[in-house]
Formats: C-alpha cells, sequence, structure tokens
C-alpha cells in the first residue's frame, strides 16, 4: 500500500515540476530577451533544466538529510535558476535576480500551502478506517481501494493549489510590472527584491520548523493550519503590492521627465514665437524706413555712383533674405519652427534632403499651433538622430526628412517619412520601438508625448518601416482640444 502512495506522492510532485516549469518559461521569457532566433527551443530548454534539477534534487539528497537538505536545496535551486537565465536568455542585468528570488518564493508558498491544505484533508482517511471498525465496510480490497481513491483525490487537489497558485501570481506580475526594459537601480533592485527574499526565508523556516517536529506542530496547534496559509498568502500580496508600486513609482517618473521635455520644448516655442515676432517687427521698421531707403537710392542715381549703388542694394538684399522664411505651411508657429529646424539640420547634417512642401493648414484650422508644434518638434528630433545615426554607420548613405499633411473631412493627418539605418528595437507588448540611446529613463518618449497630443484630438498615432525609411501618422479631428 506504502508503494502505491510513494508512486502517487512521485507522480504529482513531477507533475508540479512541469507546470513549474511551464511557468519558469513564461516568467523568464516575458522579461528576458531569449538567445539567438530559437525562442520556442530556449524556452522548452529552460524548463527541462529546471524538472532535471528538482527531478535530481529529490533522487540524490536523502530524505533524512534534516534541516541542511533543505538549505542546500534552496541553494543549488537558485544556482540552477541563475544557470537557466544565462545560458538561454540575456540576463546580464539587474532583473534576473528579481525574477529567479520572486519565482522561487512563489511556488514554494504554493507549495507550503498545498501542504496545509492537505493536512487538512487527510483526516478524511480516518472516516474509512471509522466505518471500518464500525462494520460499514466489511471487504477489505474495498477499504483498501477507498482509501486508495481517496489519497488519489487528496493529491490532485493539492497539485492544483500547488500549481493554480503561481500561475495567477506570475499573470498578475509580469501584467502589473509594464516597464519590462526598465534600467533598475541598486536602490530599486533592493526594494523589488525584498518581497520575495522575505517571502523565501519564511518559507524556508517553516519547512526547517516542521520537518523538525515531523507534522506534529499542527496537531499541537490545529490553528495553525489557518495561520501558516494566511502568512504566505499575505506574502504574495507584499510581493503583488510592491510590483505595483514600483511600476507606479516608474509611471511617475516617466511624467515627471515627459513634463520636464515639455517644459522645454513650450519654452523652445516661445523662443520661436518670439524670433517670429522680432522678425514680423523687423519688416514692419523696413516697411516705414522704405521710403528714405528709396531716396537714398535715387540720390546714388542721379549722382552716377554705381558702384556705392550695387553695394547699398546688396545690402537691402542680404537683410531681406534673413528676413525670408524657407518654408510656408500657412502657421506661423510651424514656419518658425521649420525655420528653426532646418538651420540646426544644415549645421549637422548639411546634405541632407528636407522636404515640407506638401505640409499645408486648412485656413480654419481648430487644432493649437502649440500641439502642433509639439507633434512636429518631436517627430523631427527623432528623425534628425536616426538620420546622424545612419549617417555615422553609413557616411556615403543618403539621408532626407519628408513632411506632408492632408484634411479628410473632419479628419487632420501629418504624416513624416525618414531614412534611418533599418535597425528596430520591438518589445512584445510595446506599442512604439524601443529607444537605442543609452538614457531610457529619459529618452525614448518622444512619440509618447505625440500620442498623449493625438489623443487630446481623439487622434491615434501609427509607424511603419519599410526599405529603410520610417514612417510616421498622426491622425486628429479638426476641432478644440480636450
Amino acid at each position: 500500500m506504502n508503494e502505491i502512495y510513494d508512486a502517487i506522492n512521485n507522480g504529482v510532485m513531477f507533475l508540479i515540476w512541469i507546470f513549474q516549469g511551464y511557468c519558469l518559461q513564461y516568467f523568464y521569457g516575458s522579461f528576458l530577451e531569449s538567445r539567438g532566433q530559437g525562442r520556442t527551443k530556449n524556452s522548452f530548454c529552460a524548463a527541462a533544466l529546471y524538472i532535471a534539477l528538482k527531478l535530481c534534487l529529490r533522487l540524490c539528497l536523502p530524505s533524512d538529510y534534516g534541516d541542511k537538505r533543505t538549505i542546500e536545496t534552496h541553494v543549488i535551486t537558485f544556482l540552477g535558476l541563475a544557470a537557466a537565465a544565462l545560458l538561454f536568455y540575456k540576463a546580464v542585468k539587474a532583473v534576473t535576480g528579481f525574477l529567479v528570488i520572486t519565482f522561487m518564493a512563489v511556488c514554494e508558498i504554493g507549495v507550503f500551502c498545498a501542504s496545509v491544505v492537505g493536512q487538512i484533508l487527510y483526516p478524511v482517511m480516518d472516516f474509512w478506517n471509522w466505518c471500518m471498525g464500525k462494520g460499514y465496510i466489511r471487504s477489505a480490497s474495498l477499504f483498501e481501494n477507498l482509501q486508495t481513491v481517496n489519497y488519489i483525490v487528496t493529491q490532485m487537489l493539492l497539485c492544483v493549489v500547488a500549481v493554480a497558485l503561481p500561475v495567477v501570481v506570475f499573470r498578475k506580475i509580469v501584467q502589473n510590472f509594464r516597464e519590462k526594459d526598465y534600467a533598475i537601480g541598486r536602490t530599486e533592485l533592493l526594494f523589488l527584491l525584498a518581497p520575495g527574499a522575505v517571502s523565501l526565508l519564511i518559507c524556508i523556516l517553516l519547512q526547517t520548523y516542521i520537518y523538525i517536529e515531523n507534522g506534529a506542530i499542527y496537531r499541537a496547534s490545529p490553528l495553525l493550519l489557518l495561520i501558516i496559509p494566511a502568512i504566505l498568502l499575505l506574502c504574495l500580496v507584499f510581493i503583488l503590492s510592491d510590483i505595483r508600486l514600483f511600476q507606479d513609482m516608474i509611471d511617475r517618473s516617466r511624467e515627471k521627465s515627459s513634463r520636464i521635455i515639455l517644459e522645454k520644448q513650450v519654452s523652445s516655442m516661445q523662443e520661436h514665437i518670439a524670433e517670429m515676432d522680432r522678425m514680423y517687427s523687423d519688416i514692419r521698421g523696413m516697411k516705414h524706413d522704405m521710403k528714405n531707403s528709396l531716396t537714398v537710392i535715387l540720390q546714388l542715381a542721379d549722382s552716377g555712383s554705381n558702384e556705392e549703388l550695387r553695394d547699398y542694394l546688396s545690402g537691402i538684399s542680404q537683410t531681406f533674405d534673413r528676413l525670408e522664411f524657407q518654408f510656408k505651411t500657412g502657421n506661423a508657429v510651424v514656419d518658425t519652427l521649420l525655420n528653426t529646424k532646418y538651420h540646426e539640420i544644415m549645421r549637422t547634417l548639411p546634405d541632407l534632403q528636407f522636404y515640407a512642401d506638401k505640409l499645408l493648414f486648412p485656413e480654419k484650422l481648430m487644432i493649437q499651433s502649440y500641439d502642433i508644434g509639439i507633434i512636429l518638434g518631436n517627430a523631427l528630433d527623432n528623425a534628425l538622430e536616426a538620420c546622424k545615426k545612419l549617417k555615422e554607420e553609413e557616411p556615403e548613405a543618403e539621408t532626407f526628412i519628408r513632411l506632408s499633411s492632408y484634411a479628410k473631412g473632419k479628419m487632420f493627418f501629418l504624416e513624416m517619412e525618414n531614412s534611418f539605418d533599418g535597425k528596430v528595437v520591438r518589445k512584445r507588448d510595446a506599442e512604439f520601438p524601443v529607444t537605442t540611446k543609452a538614457d531610457k529613463k529619459v529618452h525614448g518618449i518622444g512619440l509618447l508625448n505625440i500620442k498623449n497630443t493625438a489623443e487630446k484630438y481623439h487622434g491615434a498615432v501609427d509607424w511603419a518601416i519599410g526599405h529603410n525609411v520610417f514612417t510616421l501618422s498622426v491622425m486628429l479631428k479638426n476641432e478644440k482640444g480636450i
């Protein structure tokens, strides 16, 4: 009979390990990039390595090894999980430590909760003994069959608890931890590790103490059958709450960085508007002085001083050239922005081809010029950065930026095409490409600013790539923003 129970117990444990292996590859794969192109293969290998590790620990470490068995099992498991991450994923990053510790803690809590459920269900077997003693069950074979069925059902329920709890928790962690590419600092890593590490240590402590007492602790104090699961479930709540709080901290940091950039853009827009006012003031001044200029011209012509006349006219022409806008879209703020960006482009990439002749605005434009400037400013900054990177990698490559716009009913569309090196880093579930700049905490929010601005006008942002050309499309409703 004991041999049957041992076989059932081993089968259930193996089934639990299989599900834990599935959780491992799902958990790792949600945060870490797979090595090479064989994502499915690497995920399978990571799960298989974990199952093999648990099986070896089960077979190699004797069951009467005492509390040392518990500690050494966890140490070896930690090393095995770290090895799986390094072998099959690009795991040289701070978040890997969080993944390993949290995975171990959640799995141990699941198994421990299942064992507590077992302590509650196992006394049901005493019911069959009572029935046998009262004569309600007279057949020994029936008695053994009932006990076996009862043991199998109990073990399956334990398996469900040990598997379902980690699956739910891991999915919640993946959903709540949205910024999976966030560069975690030392203090932030400690903040993330604390709940998992504390939970794991609590599990090790309970396992060691219960092993020493040989399970008598539950018989001596049945109330622990409620207290221990409550502690473990609070540990899971602690882990999930920590993740949610960490994500909120990231969101606030992103919002702060975005606000700082927006403030700089507002300051830049104010400078553009001030520059435009100065230019218009200069034009009005030139118009006022035109009569005096004509008088001087006539005097020079009458005196026959042709060379002085030519120099004077040349100076006037240069003054007009300085005041002339390179781009005329029908929107004064956009004209100033484009001309300022154009001069910046000419300083950094003089051979870049800049086209904005198809960027035109309707007479009745309800969209604020400031918001148009935010969209074009961020888009042009990203495009210029992409063209610079292309030139650094391929000095002979042609670089260009093309701007266009059109109206369709009540919708207004802005489009921009620019050359780039064709390399786009895309993450699963990410709406926009990941920035390639080193400081990802500050950079990479230009497209997010464009999206937020578009949503003020019930609009949207779309992007596409093809033949080393990046295309950004912004749709806006031609009405006052919300």
